[in-house]
């Protein structure tokens, strides 16, 4: 007797199969990973800055969570990346340093390529998967995305790039040089939109060896880089609308160079600084195509199945771009807060409450748990370090996402514990005669009371903490 399926007609079969696919695809919400570079945790108008509205990038704190207590993995570029995107401490598999320039291409720097990424889970689960913007995850063919889970690359491998190149038209430009123009010390303001100052030496060559590409091969850019990368962004997503998608649109906006399109330094010609005045016109031209992509979503009528995370990689640079933490202390490349906690929001809609503050602590780490626990036919690996957020902002949990974060980055290193902090600012080789510091960041968010010598049993538990998670490390590998 022949199988009655046989003789369903077609149009059941097409009905049967469409609600099939119907079904998985809503169980498999698209993921876009939003992220900043160099941006201060004090420079967005949600997190207190009235001087530079960024009404976009609000709207994702408005629309779902935004955490006060929001950190990533590293104090600086590389080492935050890698943490994003295996989801785990980057020391453990001896990620811990952050280089630049020529070291980029150095045959042993980049992710190794036995760590699982995100972009790796996802697409095997199903995803169509694109890095747009920045990598800094190595240089040379090994690290290359298309070997790290992406299907589709735009943008460039090294630490930065200029968002227009020379004659650098239609921007103003401000450059760091040692030694400027007629002797002059501080600043040099030039006649043609090219102008100079002497803080921390010179530019970085960041373009050299550095082209953009898309996938493998170089290509010629025309527009100022953030619009390119958006332009890029809503692309992807107009292809990709009919199926599941994870979307990494690394900015390298506000990293230096300082460069802000004619448009924006028009909007802000009030700030009489022009080092500022160019800050706010690269971080108001970044929200502006935040919009964008957001717009691209309500378009293709993904806005309620798309879990939009917008974080930035480390802490602002303030001396060299104005990118403020306040109110918290330090700066990128230290181990206070202002370093390693950033400005930090999602939105679900439909699935998480919409304007909530969430202040306990969560962590990059919690983006690669997220989107796994989320999505149909995903599993992230056992190693990952991160949380589901879901079941803490829709009140299922009520517990902390994290007891104890750890960073390490040679002599530096820190520890949070609770409420308490543990820091030790040590160079590089000489990590040990270096202070321990603590705060409790419950009542000192600042960190300007140092508790280590009030308060030595406290001190004592956390270093014990701190040396126990650190013998679980591994060396450096570059």
């Amino acid at each position: 007797m022949k199988n009655r399926l046989t003789f369903w007609p077609a149009t059941l079969w097409i009905a049967v199969t469409t609600l099939t696919i119907a079904s998985a695809a809503d169980r498999q919400p698209n993921i876009i990973v939003l992220f900043a570079d160099d941006l201060g945790y004090g420079e967005l108008s949600c997190q207190g800055n009235p001087e530079i509205p960024t009404p976009h990038i609000d709207s994702i704190a408005n629309n779902g969570v935004r955490f006060t207590s929001g950190y990533v993995a590293g104090p600086n570029c590389s080492p935050s990346r890698a943490g994003l995107l295996t989801g785990r401490i980057p020391t453990r598999f001896g990620y811990e340093f952050n280089p630049t320039g020529a070291l980029n291409e150095e045959p042993g720097f980049g992710l190794p390529p036995r760590e699982i990424t995100i972009a790796e889970a996802l697409h095997d689960g199903g995803y169509n998967t694109g890095l747009i913007g920045k990598w800094h995850q190595g240089g040379t063919a090994k690290y290359h995305p298309f070997r790290h889970g992406f299907d589709e690359f735009f943008g460039f491998t090294h630490e930065g790039h200029y968002f227009v190149p020379p004659p650098y038209d239609g921007v103003t430009t401000l450059l760091r040089r040692k030694t400027l123009p007629g002797g002059v010390k501080g600043r040099w303001i030039g006649k043609k939109n090219l102008h100079y100052h002497d803080i921390l030496g010179n530019e970085p060559d960041y373009d050299a060896n550095n082209p953009i590409v898309r996938g493998g091969q170089p290509v010629e850019e025309s527009e100022y880089l953030t619009d390119a990368l958006t332009r890029e962004a809503v692309d992807f997503i107009d292809r990709h609308d009919d199926k599941p998608f994870f979307l990494y649109l690394a900015y390298n906006a506000v990293h230096s160079p300082l460069q802000g399109a004619d448009a924006y330094m028009e909007k802000f010609a009030h700030i009489e600084d022009i080092h500022r005045r160019i800050f706010a016109s690269m971080l108001a031209n970044m929200d502006d195509s935040v919009g964008g992509v957001m717009e691209q979503l309500r378009k293709s009528g993904l806005e309620e199945n798309t879990i939009v995370f917008f974080l930035s990689d480390n802490g602002g640079p303030t001396v060299e771009l104005t990118s403020s933490n306040l109110p918290l202390r330090g700066s990128k490349g230290q181990m206070y807060e202002g370093a390693i906690r950033v400005p930090f929001m999602m939105q679900w809609k439909g699935e998480i409450p919409a304007g909530q503050v969430y202040d306990k602590p969560v962590s990059s780490f919690d983006i690669f748990a997220t989107a796994a626990a989320n999505s149909a036919g995903v599993t992230a690996p056992k190693q990952v370090e991160g949380v589901d957020l879901i079941p803490y902002l829709t009140g299922k949990n009520d517990g902390a996402p994290h007891e104890t974060l750890f960073w390490r980055q040679g002599g530096k290193t820190a520890l949070r514990h609770g409420d308490w902090k543990l820091v030790r600012m040590g160079k590089r080789l000489v990590a040990g005669k270096a202070n321990w510091e603590l705060y409790d960041l419950s009542k000192d968010i600042s960190e300007e009371n140092n508790l280590a010598k009030s308060n030595p049993e406290r001190l004592a538990e956390l270093v014990e903490i701190w040396e126990k998670m650190n013998g679980e490390m591994s060396e450096p590998l570059f």
